[in-house]
C-alpha cells in the first residue's frame, strides 16, 4: 500500500482536548488536520490547519465540513451520523463508521449489542418512563442510565433503595444491576483497515466521589496476569464484533469473584489512555491517527509504571482559569503537565492532566496523591 498519508487531510468532528492531543501527534507526520467545533475558542483552534465553527449535530454543517476532508473521525460521540453516513456513501473514509457511532450514542442499544453478541455485561432492564423504573423496585440496587446524551457522569443515577426511585429519569433509559466490583479497569484497542488489531495494557481507574469522573488512573492495573489477558481478549472481541476501524476504549468491572463485565465503550481516544503519551511506546492519540489513516499500528508496550491525575476545575470557581501549584509539580522528576487550552474554568471541568512515571508502584501512588493535592485550578 502506498504510504501517502501526508497527501490526506484528516477532519476531526470536535475540537476539544482529545483532538488537540491527536494534532500534537499528527504534526510529527506532516498530516493536515481540519477541525469542526461549536466553540470559537475550542482547544484545537490555534493549532489545526483549518478551523470551522459550527454545530456538530447539524447535518449541513457536518456534511460541508466533511466534503473538504479525505478521512473523517470524531473526538466526541454527539455528532450528526446521517451526514457522516452520506459522506461515507460518497467515498469518504469515515472512522469509526457512522452506524457504530449511532449504536454507541444510545446506551440502551449498546447494552443490547453486548447481550446479542454474548459479551459479558451486567444484567439490565430497558425502561421508557419513570413509571417503568418505579415498577422495578425488586431489581434494586441498580444504576439508572439515560439512553442518550449522558456524558462524563451526567445522566447516571444510583438507586440503592426504593426511596431512591424518585431520582429515576423520565426518559428512555436503562436500569442496570449495581455491581459490587473489586476494580474498574479499561483496555484501549485499535484496529486498522488492514486488519491489524492491537491492545494497550489494562489500566485501573479511580473515580471522583461526587463528579463521577476518573480522578486517578494507574498503569498497569494491579490485577493478575490471567485477568489482564482475559480483559484484553474481551476488548478485542468487542471491537471485532463491531467490525470497527479506529480506537475503542472498553471500560470494565472486575467483580470480587474475578469475572469481567463490560460497562461502557467509547469509539475515540479516552481519558483512560492519557498516560500513554509518556508511558507507552505509542500514545493512544498516535494510535488513533494510525488506525484511521491506514498506517501500521504502533507498539503499545508500557515503558514504566505510570499514574495519571485529571486536573478538574475546583468546586465553587467559575471564570478565567488560574493554575496554582504548577511550579512545585514541575520540579518533580517524571512529572508531565498537560493543560488543555481552556481559558474558562467551571466546577469539575476537565482542564488538563498530569502523568507521573515512577518504577516503584507505592512511590507512584504517593506522588500521584501529592500532585493531586498541590495543583488547583481556580478562577
Amino acid at each position: 500500500m502506498q504510504d501517502n498519508y501526508q497527501q490526506k487531510t484528516l477532519g476531526i468532528v470536535g475540537g476539544g482536548q482529545l483532538g488537540r492531543m491527536v494534532i500534537q501527534s499528527a504534526i510529527n507526520y506532516n498530516i493536515d488536520i481540519h477541525i469542526l467545533d461549536p466553540d470559537e475558542n475550542a482547544p484545537c483552534k490555534h493549532i489545526c490547519h483549518d478551523f470551522s465553527q459550527g454545530k456538530l449535530t447539524d447535518y449541513d454543517t457536518v456534511y460541508a465540513f466533511g466534503k473538504k476532508c479525505d478521512v473523517i473521525t470524531i473526538e466526541i460521540e454527539n455528532v450528526n451520523t446521517e451526514a457522516l453516513e452520506q459522506l461515507a456513501k460518497e467515498g469518504k473514509k469515515v472512522f469509526p463508521q457512522p452506524e457504530i457511532i449511532r449504536l454507541i450514542q444510545d446506551k440502551r442499544e449498546q447494552k443490547q449489542f453486548y447481550k446479542e453478541h454474548n459479551i459479558p455485561t451486567a444484567d439490565f432492564v430497558l425502561t421508557d418512563t419513570k413509571e417503568d423504573v418505579l415498577s422495578q423496585a425488586d431489581f434494586l440496587p441498580a444504576v439508572n442510565k439515560l439512553g442518550k446524551e449522558g456524558y462524563d457522569g451526567r445522566g447516571v443515577q444510583i438507586l440503592k433503595t426504593p426511596a431512591d426511585l424518585e431520582k429515576a429519569f423520565e426518559a428512555p433509559s436503562l436500569l442496570e444491576k449495581l455491581i459490587d466490583f473489586d476494580k474498574e479497569i479499561a483496555v484501549i484497542v485499535s484496529r486498522n483497515e488492514q486488519g491489524e488489531l492491537v491492545a494497550f495494557p489494562p489500566v485501573e481507574c479511580a473515580f471522583h466521589p461526587t463528579a463521577n469522573l476518573v480522578e486517578f488512573l494507574f498503569a498497569p492495573a494491579q490485577i493478575s496476569d490471567a485477568i489482564s489477558q482475559a480483559s484484553i481478549e474481551v476488548a478485542k472481541e468487542v471491537i471485532t464484533k463491531l467490525d470497527m476501524i479506529g480506537i475503542l476504549a472498553v471500560e470494565m468491572f472486575v467483580t470480587k469473584s474475578g469475572e469481567i463485565l463490560v460497562n461502557e465503550i467509547a469509539p475515540r481516544p479516552h481519558n483512560s489512555g492519557h498516560h500513554t503519551i509518556e508511558a507507552n511506546f505509542t500514545s493512544q492519540f498516535e494510535q488513533h491517527l494510525r488506525s484511521v489513516m491506514g498506517m501500521p499500528l504502533g507498539n503499545t508496550g508500557l515503558r514504566t509504571p505510570a499514574a495519571m491525575v485529571n486536573l478538574l476545575g475546583e468546586d465553587g470557581f467559575t471564570g478565567e482559569a488560574v493554575v496554582e501549584g504548577m511550579d512545585e509539580a514541575m520540579k518533580e522528576k517524571g512529572v508531565y503537565l498537560h493543560l488543555y487550552g481552556k481559558k474558562i474554568t467551571k466546577p469539575f471541568r476537565k482542564m488538563g492532566h498530569v502523568t507521573i512515571l515512577e518504577a516503584n508502584v507505592e512511590a507512584l501512588k504517593a506522588k500521584a496523591l501529592k500532585i493531586k493535592n498541590s495543583i488547583k485550578i481556580k478562577a
